[in-house]
C-alpha cells in the first residue's frame, strides 16, 4: 500500500506569504493546502488529512495560538509550526509550552521552516 503523501496546510491572512510558502514547499514536494484564516481551515474538513500546520501568529478572528490550542483542545493535534513578523518572547514561550513544534520570525530562513516541517513529520 503506497505511503499517504504528507499535506500540509498554511494559514496565513497574507496572500504573498501563503503563496511563497506553497512555492516553496512545492518545489520540494511536498502536498500543501492554503487558508486565509484559522476559520476557514476548521471548516474545510481536511484536518484529518493534514500532516502539518504552518499558522501565523497574529490574524484577524482566531489567532494561529489559538487554532493551535483549538485542535489540541478538540483531540486533532495537528504538529504547528508558528510564524510571525512580530515577534513576543511571552507568546513564544507560551507556544513552545503548549507543544508548538517552531516558532519563527519572519523574514525566516527556510532551512528553519523545513527543518520544522521534518520535526513535525517525525523525520528527525
Amino acid at each position: 500500500m503506497p505511503k499517504k503523501q504528507p499535506v500540509i496546510a498554511i494559514v496565513d491572512d497574507d496572500a504573498s506569504v501563503r503563496e511563497a510558502i506553497m512555492s516553496l514547499l512545492r518545489a520540494l514536494g511536498f502536498s500543501t493546502e492554503a487558508y486565509p484564516c484559522a476559520e476557514d481551515f476548521l471548516k474545510s474538513g481536511r484536518l484529518d488529512r493534514t500532516s502539518c500546520l504552518i499558522a501565523d501568529v497574529r490574524m484577524p478572528g482566531m489567532t494561529g495560538p489559538e487554532l493551535h490550542r483549538h485542535l489540541v483542545g478538540s483531540g486533532n493535534p495537528i504538529p504547528t509550526i508558528l510564524i510571525t513578523a512580530h515577534p513576543d518572547d511571552r507568546v513564544r514561550t507560551r507556544a513552545l509550552k503548549a507543544g508548538v513544534v517552531r516558532y519563527l520570525t519572519k523574514p525566516f530562513d527556510e532551512d528553519e521552516l523545513i527543518g520544522g516541517i521534518h520535526s513535525a513529520l517525525g523525520h528527525d
